[in-house]
């Protein structure tokens, strides 16, 4: 399988998991080529790009707080510092969108993102969410991800909370 092929299904998925359409060719296209760059590695993280995140930048809870208590459904507030939010597919330098982790830890930091009912996606730009979870105790992370929704490098990853749901 080529390269170009890869990176291409790869950014088509992750914009498909986040609810977006892929139409934005010319980031579709940029994201091809800079991995068509990179000629060492064709199917590991490394042929993934990865972008600088800025030094200092961090993303937190607003609310809940860690400890608290809440009954359904809730409301989640995100948080972040230092960097910008913008949408999925957005290549703009010193940004990137929320990724709730809930119940489970981060995902492997060299590859996407993944999209399911631990990792939820914010590509549209969202700072905020209303959940419902079983009654119980429950972790909450944040991720940040970059415009295909690989993590940035360092990192930005909020601590964990845990919440309660009665």
């Amino acid at each position: 399988m080529n390269k170009n092929y890869l990176i291409t299904l790869v950014f088509t998925i992750m914009l498909t998991a986040c609810g977006q359409e892929a139409t934005d060719v010319a980031t579709e296209e940029a994201a091809v080529e800079a991995v068509a760059e990179d000629r060492t590695v064709a199917t590991s993280a490394a042929a993934l790009p990865r972008t600088d995140s800025i030094e200092g930048a961090s993303v937190f809870f607003i609310s809940p707080i860690d400890g608290e208590t809440v009954t359904n459904p809730f409301v989640v507030e995100f948080g972040i510092s230092a960097m910008e939010l913008v949408k999925a597919g957005d290549n703009q330098a010193g940004s990137g969108h929320h990724h709730l982790i809930i119940d489970a830890g981060p995902p492997d930091l060299s590859m996407p993102i993944p999209a399911d009912e631990h990792y939820i996606h914010f590509g549209d730009a969202s700072a905020s969410t209303e959940l419902t979870l079983e009654p119980g105790s429950h972790t909450l992370q944040l991720l940040l991800g970059d415009f295909l929704h690989i993590p940035h490098d360092p990192p930005v990853l909020s601590t964990t909370i845990t919440i309660i749901v009665e």
